[in-house]
């Protein structure tokens, strides 16, 4: 009888135990983040950086993107599907305020903490915008672009879409600070469709500006492409992109670029989070957080390449690439 009493208690310990780290499971903050894309390198850096704060400050995590930025609504349809996870806060990347704002309504009227991150919109329920300064990263690539050039050198600037806040922001940054240099912006070009792909138009800009001395790009592969362009041809010309994926970064490592501006993608998603802890908690957080921008040179491209490949692929992963590299 005493045993059937001892089995039974230690049964019922360990069902209370059970239930009582059930219920401490549960009572965990869920934070959902709706980036942009995870199809590219930048926004796959990003969710690195907001999965490491998932862990350090043990929360119920999840990054997630629309299957495409296009059509527009896809983007309010994802968030209208997370709208009944009911997320303690929510981090989104506003790529369509137009469309997303009126759902992002929606949170607020059911008091979820709404932040912005990577791209920031115009709507004064947000609690705050945690990202690049899209301005200053405009005058810095210009910055260093002029910095390998003399005045009166002409050059092309190749940008996204304009209906992107971030692009007109960069071009306008960029624009600025060459004309104080001196240096003619011999044409202004777009190098995506309209589905946002990246297309090659450095090959006109060459023939119809034969004295093309440097290109700005507003994004990596858009410089990328210009790279491989100016390789074919055998010209040798500094090339400024401002994103910071890893192949522009081997470019820079290799020396087949002599620097570029990066951004910080990992530190916004860490911030974002930590951010959105804060908000929940009532917390004062700052209306405006920026992640900063670098320079990135062969002396650091390195040690950034590292750090980066570090939290991009998984031991099997990098596995791989090192037999790939290898034959």
């Amino acid at each position: 009888m005493k045993k059937k009493r001892i089995v039974s208690l230690v049964c019922l310990t360990v069902l209370i135990s059970f239930i009582v780290h059930f219920l401490k499971e549960d009572e965990k903050l869920k934070v959902v983040v709706v980036a942009k894309s995870l199809d590219l390198e930048y926004w796959r850096i990003f969710e690195s950086g907001a999965k490491k704060a998932f862990n350090d400050f043990d929360i119920d995590g999840q990054v997630i993107a629309p299957d495409s930025i296009n059509p527009i609504r896809n983007e309010a349809n994802t968030l209208k599907k997370v709208l009944r996870q009911h997320p303690d806060a929510l981090i989104v990347t506003p790529m369509h305020p137009s469309v997303t704002i009126p759902v992002l309504m929606e949170y607020k009227k059911n008091n979820i903490p709404v932040l912005f991150a990577g791209r920031d919109a115009d709507w004064k329920d947000k609690v705050t915008y945690i990202g690049t300064d899209h301005f200053k990263l405009g005058i810095m690539a210009g910055e260093l672009l002029g910095s390998m050039l003399q005045p009166g050198d002409q050059v092309a600037i190749i940008h996204g879409t304009l209906k992107d806040h971030a692009e007109v922001e960069r071009l306008k940054g960029a624009k600025e600070v060459l004309g104080k240099a001196g240096i003619e912006i011999a044409t202004e070009q777009l190098g995506e469709d309209r589905f946002g792909k990246t297309i090659s138009v450095i090959e006109n800009i060459l023939q119809n500006h034969p004295d093309i001395q440097g290109v700005l790009a507003t994004d990596d592969l858009i410089a990328l492409n210009v790279l491989k362009t100016a390789e074919k041809e055998g010209l040798i010309i500094p090339i400024v992109g401002t994103d910071g994926i890893t192949e522009m970064l081997e470019a820079v490592d290799a020396g087949k670029l002599s620097a570029t501006v990066t951004q910080n993608p990992y530190d916004m998603g860490y911030l974002s989070v930590k951010q959105a802890i804060k908000a929940v908690k009532g917390e004062h957080v700052p209306k405006r957080i920026d992640s900063g921008v670098d320079i990135l040179t062969q002396d650091n491209a390195k040690d950034r390449l590292a750090f980066l490949n570090n939290r991009l692929y998984s031991r099997v992963e990098k596995f791989k690439h090192f037999l790939y590299e290898l034959l």
